[in-house]
């Protein structure tokens, strides 16, 4: 089995349900399952959760804030790209607008930002420390083969992307048009 396939050609309704389903497995397993096992692991332990003033209300603005851009980024990637954002079932159609404008992997940045905003609620430093880690797995070993991935199907087009927007940090300015490129 391949680790990037294709999604079949279906309706934008079907690869919205995909997505769908998709996020809400990932989101119950990384941004609930796992952070309640850590910090039961931190209370075994003995590591009482920190706490300082306005942490709710800052873990709960990120955690929103990172979550509409996880949603947004996976409507984009179902309607533009024809696909869904699962690498088993990966858009046919490369996708440069929404939040793909101005960062390569936004639902990255928004599901590790959502992991962060879950430790900071939790007061768990080890659930921080897990998102993190994570970002730095998907940095060093998913991204370099979904980038080749991409480079291989989508030529020059992906390397005049890869060339005009960052990976992780979002440029403070407006993009500037997308070379070859028809703005999907």
């Amino acid at each position: 089995m391949r680790l990037f396939r294709a999604a079949r050609p279906a309706s934008a309704a079907w690869n919205l349900f995909k997505t769908a389903v998709q996020s809400s497995l990932f989101w119950a397993a990384f941004l609930f399952l796992l952070p309640a096992g850590i910090v039961r692991l931190e209370a075994a332990r003995g590591l009482a959760p920190f706490s300082f003033p306005g942490q709710a209300a800052l873990a709960l603005g990120l955690f929103i804030a990172f979550g509409l851009l996880n949603v947004y980024s996976g409507i984009v990637m179902a309607r533009r790209g024809q696909g869904t954002p699962l690498p088993l079932d990966m858009a046919n159609r490369l996708v440069r607008a929404g939040p793909y404008r101005w960062v390569r992997n936004p639902m990255a940045v928004g599901g590790i930002g959502a992991g962060v905003a879950v430790g900071l609620w939790l007061g768990s430093p080890f659930t921080i420390g897990y998102a993190l880690a994570g970002a730095l797995l998907w940095h060093v070993a998913v991204r370099p083969v979904e980038e080749r991935d991409l480079l291989a199907r989508f030529g020059d087009d992906y390397a005049a992307y890869r060339a005009q927007v960052r990976c992780w940090w979002p440029r403070l300015r407006r993009p500037a048009p997308l070379r070859n490129s028809n703005n999907l």
